[in-house]
């Protein structure tokens, strides 16, 4: 015996399977992305510009570097760009394209971003700008900034007289 009427949702449901209930989307009719969208419905020009807001960097500091690691799944290197400014800013940019589309699919849900991104960051003046590296393995760029040796004072014993 179910616990929910009929009339909501059009099949029978069990109270205790969570994923037998036809969930109802509010905003199913508005031009936003939801979690029903559609992709025929939504259009391609927005498709096309979304950028990757979720792009994700960690910078982390080490006793010899700066390092940079980007989340960028399904990404080649060529898709890539890292570049160093004048003003010691990092650049780490790039663009995933749009899947083709076959007018014989039927889309149920698009939730992968495509589009450009584009993070900046400032460096430290430790910074060594003509050192710097960067690798992509596994959808995961890694950028290497090392960083200017500190001079150790250097300490000369004194010999004391008398």
């Amino acid at each position: 015996m179910s616990l929910i009427p009929s009339w909501f949702g059009g099949r029978r449901s069990n109270v205790f399977d969570p994923f037998s209930l036809d969930l109802w989307d509010p905003f199913k009719d508005f031009p936003l992305p939801s979690s029903s969208l559609v992709a025929s419905n939504f259009p391609q020009t927005f498709r096309e510009n979304t950028a990757f807001v979720n792009t994700r960097i960690d910078w982390k500091e080490t006793p010899e570097a700066h390092v940079f690691k980007a989340d960028l799944p399904g990404l080649k290197k060529e898709e890539v760009k890292v570049e160093i400014e004048d003003d010691r800013v990092i650049q780490i940019s790039g663009e995933r394209n749009v899947e083709k589309e076959d007018k014989n699919d039927t889309w149920h849900r698009v939730e992968r971003s495509s589009g450009k991104f584009m993070r900046r960051f400032r460096l430290p003046e430790n910074a060594r700008l003509d050192q710097v590296k960067a690798s992509m393995e596994n959808g995961v760029l890694t950028v290497t900034v090392p960083k200017v040796e500190e001079k150790k004072p250097e300490v000369k014993a004194i010999e004391i007289s008398g």
